[in-house]
């Protein structure tokens, strides 16, 4: 069985509205849809949808937010569940296509489609698993050269995004689950109230299966990068990121270095 959620806040009809088209047109089972917002306005909006289970939630955050879905989806049983940010959408049997990769692939616990911006262009939301510099240089130093040079090896623009690899952080815009795999590892940790928590899943989960990035098919994502436009955005960004570093090691974090040259090995290896 597959299951999914939508956390919103405030969300615009018009993209709730279009990516509920996406699920329903899919063998999504149950969408949950847990609205963190100050009021219950969306209640009515998605009431007469009968694939979907409204939950008006007190804001703990997005990560707190999915896990109600997430153990919810296990009390049902869902063999995959899908974490969707509300503003992606696509056309075709994505999710289906997705199921029949993660049924003949039993070790992969995340997979991730191509993200394209509206205009068709490749989002690069393949990454290594970050040191703090990676961070500081993609967030505090505008010099158009050194960044790209920089994203270059970190976003793994060099892979071309063409082939079915394994890739070590994969953005949490589209994440395509195994239910088991996430019992396993607990979920989202709470801890986080946005930003990070997609990476500290990601690598929780590839320390147990694999987390994978499937380019034949793809996914739109209107991406807005709020912390950069918002200063409170960004104070929840650099919280969760000594959150993050605190957690898995600043300087010294020997599981990071090793991932992350086990995965550029088998990337090239793709490549020959």
């Amino acid at each position: 069985m597959l299951t999914a959620s939508i956390v919103t806040y405030h969300t615009l009809h018009t993209d709730l509205q279009r990516l509920i088209k996406c699920v329903e047109q899919s063998d999504v089972k149950v969408l949950f849809v847990i609205d963190n917002s100050s009021n219950d306005e969306l209640r009515d909006f998605v009431s007469n949808t009968p694939k979907i289970r409204y939950i008006h939630s007190v804001n703990l955050g997005y990560g707190s937010a999915h896990n109600v879905a997430i153990k919810l989806a296990m009390e049902l049983g869902g063999t995959y569940h899908v974490v969707l940010n509300p503003d992606v959408y696509w056309t075709g049997d994505v999710l289906g296509r997705l199921s029949e990769f993660m049924n003949r692939t039993p070790d992969c616990g995340l997979v991730m489609p191509k993200i394209v911006y509206p205009s068709g262009d490749t989002q690069y939301l393949c990454k290594l698993l970050p040191s703090p510099m990676n961070l500081i240089v993609r967030r505090f130093i505008p010099i158009k050269s050194y960044q790209k040079k920089h994203d270059y090896m970190y976003e793994l623009h060099w892979s071309g995004y063409n082939s079915v690899m394994e890739v070590p952080s994969l953005s949490g815009c589209f994440m395509f689950m195994r239910c088991s795999v996430l019992k396993q590892v607990g979920g989202f940790d709470e801890r986080y109230f946005m930003y990070a928590e997609d990476l500290d899943l990601c690598r929780r989960i590839g320390e147990v299966s694999k987390t994978i990035f499937y380019p034949e098919v793809s996914v739109v994502h209107e991406y807005e990068k709020g912390s950069y436009k918002n200063k409170k955005l960004l104070k929840y960004h650099i919280k969760s990121v000594i959150i993050y570093f605190n957690k898995w090691g600043w300087f010294f974090d020997r599981k990071r270095i090793e991932k992350n040259k086990y995965c550029i090995s088998l990337i090239k290896k793709l490549l020959l």
